[in-house]
């Protein structure tokens, strides 16, 4: 294990220390942890000569000035989900802690550096995530989709982004704040929180892009009745319907997933509602949600319409009708080839080979891919699973994971200092 990965390990290992319990890990963002996880890092830049700044959104910027005012953006989250793991956007952060150690031994970089750690990725306490990323690139109505939102407790989210100094107008400048940056690239580290990096057995690999999705509820509504009393032809079985629609979805996703990384997509049924949901009635109403995901926006419109017809054969079969209610519609985000063709190139070279992957999992990359050239380096999940505390990497991986982005941000910045330079010399 080289020295950098060392530091980056020993760095995650003493956040843990200082933001677990027995759960797991505790940062949900504008809570107390949160606040305490942010006061560590800052401690961590003043070690480096370095004050962040705050935006209007609540990211915070750590920067180290380059010979060009043109920047590259190091990215990604210290909040967590409740009883969430050691690695889950953390991981990206101190390894971009750990680049701004490296090119500041090294003297002056080709481009400014910018080090953001996004404000409330997870959306785990109010259920906006991306909501600090989503500012930056000006895709986030902060008054429109954050004023009404309410936690279990009741606590308004503009009350909790108060108790943290922010304001939903003061969201609204994130963008502008942004554009300041001149950003050329955006680069992330990652743990991949799926099982394909460890079921072929490779420690990193180069994300193809983030998934677009298609979220939905949808009501499947009939007649309840009593179990005993209502024959089977002629019940109004909602659930019925429902659970039809739902295998429905998978045979959708298995006819429609390709046999590459990139043409890998899933469906989901996570929720189901039943109504009067007990023993002996016939389920009068049920809700269930469906969430479509895949790397090409075309796929994923066939399969939301394929999707809409499953839906309306199973009710129609079993006599009920059925509505939808749209909750979330993201546009799939293919990252830049340019850029990816260095994380190819830096994961071969530490560790012999470079497997592609989508990510299903949506990331700050994700926003910041519509307004700038971006990728992200993943690092293998063991066992597959993340958002828990048995969340992890093996450290070799990690080790691995974490050369390989310090290299391509190596590449990248070679390859706008040459840029430069050729546009001096003509």
């Amino acid at each position: 294990m080289n020295r950098s990965s060392a530091r980056v390990i020993a760095d995650l290992e003493e956040l843990a220390a200082l933001t677990s319990d027995k759960r797991g890990a505790q940062r949900v963002a504008w809570g107390p942890t949160w606040r305490k996880t942010r006061e560590w890092f800052t401690g961590k830049l003043a070690e480096l000569g370095i004050t962040p700044e705050r935006d209007g959104a609540g990211n915070l910027w750590a920067t180290v000035k380059g010979a060009s005012s043109k920047s590259l953006v190091l990215g990604s989250h210290l909040d967590s989900v409740p009883g969430g793991g050691w690695l889950d956007g953390c991981l990206g952060v101190l390894a971009g802690l750990e680049a701004l150690r490296v090119v500041m031994e090294h003297g002056t970089p080709a481009l400014t550096i910018h080090l953001v750690d996004w404000a409330d990725e997870e959306g785990a306490r109010f259920g906006r995530s991306l909501t600090g990323s989503a500012a930056s690139a000006g895709a986030l109505d902060a008054k429109g989709e954050l004023a009404h939102l309410v936690d279990r407790a009741g606590v308004k989210l503009p009350d909790a982004l108060a108790e943290n100094g922010i304001t939903l107008a003061g969201m609204m400048t994130a963008a502008k704040y942004f554009q300041k940056l001149d950003a050329v690239a955006y680069l992330e580290l990652h743990i991949e929180q799926g099982p394909v990096l460890q079921e072929i057995g490779k420690p990193v690999g180069v994300v193809l892009g983030t998934m677009g999705v298609e979220r939905y509820t949808l009501k499947f509504v009939g007649q309840a009745a009593h179990s005993g009393a209502a024959p089977i032809h002629l019940r109004k079985d909602a659930f019925l319907a429902a659970a039809e629609f739902a295998l429905a979805c998978r045979a959708i996703s298995i006819e429609y997933s390709g046999k590459t990384p990139r043409t890998r997509v899933v469906a989901t049924c996570g929720v189901v509602k039943v109504e009067p949901n007990f023993v002996t009635a016939v389920p009068g109403s049920t809700e269930i949600s469906i969430d479509l995901r895949a790397l090409d926006g075309k796929v994923l419109r066939k399969m939301l319409a394929d999707a809409k017809a499953a839906a309306k054969a199973a009710a129609k079969k079993h006599l009920v009708k059925v509505s939808w209610s749209p909750l979330i519609s993201i546009t799939p985000r293919p990252f830049d080839e340019t850029l990816m063709g260095f994380v190819r190139d830096a994961v071969k070279e530490v560790s012999g080979s470079a497997p592609e992957l989508p990510s299903g999992p949506l990331h700050d990359a994700a926003e910041m891919a519509a307004i700038v050239p971006t990728a992200m380096v993943f690092a293998m999940s063991s066992p597959g699973v993340s958002h828990t505390q048995i969340e992890d990497t093996p450290k070799p991986a990690l080790d691995k994971s974490i050369r390989a982005f310090l290299l391509t941000i190596d590449r990248t910045l070679a390859h706008h200092g040459a840029k430069k330079n050729r546009a001096r010399g003509s």
